[in-house]
């Protein structure tokens, strides 16, 4: 039986909290601005690669050949649908230049599939499961910093290739490739016992990043505040697409871990990085933030709701 809207609801709210948390201690002064490229790269290069060997060591889901080649590309697929249904309708934002629905297609195309969905796949499912949506995983990055930048910029991807080779990105690769020929059994326990405490800090930090980031940001929203952005994205990120996955996750043969991950990922609201990528990249910054800030805030209520009708279809399949 699926769990309750109540009971999701109960999942969603700490990961939520952990973000109001990291707002508090932003305005009180606590979390200092100047720390957060030092935690965020502790949290990219250790903390996350530490939680993908965690995830993936010693998974016998990810000796299947079905969950190396078919998570990738469904993440792909998944990020490039996106791009295509938000270009298609950015015209409907009326009086907008072409830089703004360039960055309005490449934020709302691209979903918050790591620091809101892990915690999510932790307190649901198992750790065959996590180790799906790491490969997943793989293929959104690869969308991120390739596509997304076409989208977002109208040019080719000179000098970005290098951007997929990050830690995260290798640790995946890194970890599979150890799955497939040393047993988790054969490392030392003292290893696999600090790489497991390691790799259990990073989402919570990055969660604690991402409100403290939001904190810096809302100033910015009280000028030029449109709301048809926000309801555009809500209505594509948080309506339609979650639809489409869904009905992706039903209809094709796929193992039941990739279809849990893609529940997951059906409800999730617009990523966050986009809207530092939109900046450096001479997008419309503030357009990327109401799109992220739009969709995370309503994210709340409708995350529990996909969530509970996709283990319902999972469950009736």
């Amino acid at each position: 039986m699926a769990p309750t809207y109540l009971q999701l609801l109960a999942l969603v709210a700490p990961v939520y909290l952990l973000i109001v948390a990291g707002f508090v201690v932003r305005r009180v002064g606590w979390l200092n601005a100047n720390a957060d490229d030092s935690l965020l790269r502790l949290v990219v290069n250790l903390f996350i690669p530490c939680l993908v060997l965690d995830s993936i060591l010693g998974n016998a889901s990810l000796a299947r050949i079905e969950n190396l080649a078919l998570p990738p590309l469904l993440g792909f697929s998944s990020i490039i649908l996106g791009f295509i249904l938000a270009r298609l309708a950015s015209p409907l934002l009326r009086g907008s230049d072409l830089r703004t629905r360039r960055t309005f297609g490449y934020t709302t195309g691209i979903y918050n599939y790591g620091y809101i969905a892990l915690p999510l796949v932790v307190s649901l499912f198992d750790r065959a499961t996590l180790g799906v949506l790491f490969t997943f995983n793989l293929g959104v990055e690869i969308a991120f910093w390739t596509a997304g930048l076409i989208v977002l910029t109208g040019g080719g991807l000179a000098g970005n290739w290098r951007r997929i080779l990050n830690p995260p990105i290798l640790s995946i690769v890194a970890s599979v490739l150890l799955n497939l020929l040393v047993p988790r059994e054969a490392l030392p326990t003292f290893l696999t016992s600090a790489i497991h405490s390691i790799g259990s800090i990073g989402i919570p930090l990055a969660l604690l990043l991402t409100g403290a980031t939001m904190a810096d940001w809302l100033p910015s929203l009280k000028t030029g505040f449109r709301p048809s952005i926000v309801l555009l994205s809500s209505a594509l990120r948080l309506g339609i697409l979650p639809v489409l996955f869904l009905l992706t996750m039903s209809y094709l043969p796929l193992p039941s871990e990739l279809k849990r991950v893609i529940i997951i990922q059906s409800a999730m609201p617009a990523g966050m990085l986009p809207v530092v990528i939109a900046k450096h990249y001479g997008g419309d910054a503030g357009a990327a933030l109401q799109v992220v800030i739009g969709t995370s805030i309503l994210g709340l209520l409708t995350i529990p709701f996909w969530i509970r009708l996709g283990l319902h279809l999972l469950g009736s399949a």
